[in-house]
Order: C-alpha cells, then sequence, then structure tokens
C-alpha cells in the first residue's frame, strides 16, 4: 500500500457543483489529503469549524452565502486568520481578483480546473508550511518585535495578530531591511512562483499591514517597489 503523500494536510472544497466537488474529492484523496465538502458559504463557514482545514478551495458564485462574504468572516476569526484560501472561479475580470484579495484570499485559479496544476500548487503550500513551522526566528527591528513561530507582532507592549501572507509578507521585507523588492520579487518569494496572482495584491497586502502597524515602517519607492524603512 502506497503511503500517503500528505497524511496531515486537511482540504475544505467548497462548490455549489458536485462534478467539481466530485472531481476534486476524488484527486485530492488519492494524493493523500483529508479532504471535506461544502456546497455554499455557510456551510463552508460549519465544517471549517469542525474540520479545521490547512486549505480552503472555494467557489465564488455560491447560493445562500458567496465564496467573498465567507472568506471575509472567516478571516475575523483567529483560527482562520493562517488558514490558505483559494477561490475557484469561472470570471477572469481583475476585479474579481481584487475583491478576491481585499477579502483576505491567497490564491485564485480560474475554471475549468486542470488537476495535476492544482496539486502541484497544493504541494508548494504543504512544503512552505513545514518549513515555517520548523523556522524558530525573532527580527526586532524599528520598534516592532516579529516572531515567526507564533506569527506574532509585537508593537511595544500591544500585540498585533496579522493574516498569514500580511505577516509572511512583512517578516519577508523585514528580514532584509531598506532592500527594495519589485511586486514581482515579493510575489516570488512570498506567495511563491507557481501561485499565480495579479502585481495589485502586493498592494493590497501592504494597506493592510500598514493600517495596523503604522505607516512609517514599509515606504513605498515609486516606480519600483517597496522596502522596510529605517531611516
Amino acid at each position: 500500500m502506497q503511503t500517503p503523500t500528505h497524511p496531515l494536510y486537511k482540504i475544505l472544497v467548497v462548490d455549489d457543483d458536485p462534478d467539481i466537488v466530485e472531481l476534486l474529492q476524488y484527486n485530492l484523496t488519492r494524493e493523500g489529503y483529508q479532504v471535506n465538502q461544502a456546497e455554499n458559504g455557510k456551510k463552508a463557514i460549519e465544517v471549517a469549524h469542525a474540520f479545521k482545514p490547512n486549505v480552503i478551495l472555494m467557489d465564488v458564485m455560491m447560493p445562500v452565502l458567496d465564496g467573498i462574504a465567507a472568506c471575509r468572516q472567516l478571516r475575523e476569526e483567529p483560527d482562520f486568520r493562517h488558514t490558505h484560501i483559494i477561490f475557484l472561479t469561472a470570471r477572469s475580470e481583475e476585479f474579481s481578483e481584487v475583491a478576491a484579495f481585499d477579502a483576505g484570499a491567497d490564491d485564485f485559479i480560474t475554471k475549468p480546473i486542470k488537476p495535476r496544476a492544482l496539486l502541484s500548487r497544493l504541494a508548494a503550500y504543504a512544503r512552505r508550511d513545514a518549513q515555517q513551522e520548523e523556522q524558530e526566528q525573532v527580527i526586532e527591528i524599528g520598534g516592532l518585535r516579529i516572531d515567526r513561530t507564533s506569527f506574532a507582532v509585537y508593537k511595544g507592549e500591544e500585540k498585533i495578530t496579522l493574516p498569514k501572507k500580511e505577516f509572511e509578507l512583512l517578516a519577508f521585507l523585514a528580514a532584509t531591511p531598506n532592500k527594495v523588492f519589485t511586486r514581482e520579487e515579493l510575489l516570488n518569494n512570498v506567495w511563491g512562483s507557481d501561485v499565480y496572482v495579479i502585481a495589485r495584491t502586493v498592494d493590497v497586502h501592504i494597506r493592510k499591514v500598514r493600517e495596523k502597524i503604522g505607516e512609517d515602517h514599509i515606504r513605498t519607492i515609486k516606480g519600483v517597489g517597496y522596502k522596510f524603512n529605517t531611516d
């Protein structure tokens, strides 16, 4: 019997199309993932509380509660701030992607879904999560203490909780202060080169980080990108 590749990694599939759910469940289970399912956003939130998924693959357009609204609700709960949420949708307009990332999504996949490409992407998430679990590093800089082990940021005595991608973006910039990174470099290093996201995603996440830690820590270098500022 073949040993499961990802026996402890949990994926919740959320879609109102039973054929898509069946396709994904078959391929994910075969790869060794633990899989659960829901047919709308409301049900997804209920299942997520019990199942505690590492990744949620979620359709955007669904009855009862759509994917964007469900994502916003999940991101408001501490238990799901670090859960990877990947949207599945047949809509490819840029405004849909912006809305998805603004709601807290990590990735965006258009239908028809290619199982092999999806499995490759999920394997990359699983690898990065495993690597981050091994890291024990605290960055103290500019009045901030960034604790990679607890995904927490401290500003003086104040603890600031960031969603996973916002935390990873801040930690990456702070690890090399005053070095300017282009949006493409940030996308490749924080989201991964095998994940398709638009450059605007970086801007959305930078704005959210600034709202929480203050405007002065991350500086925009016009026409180039961003850097962690210590000046």
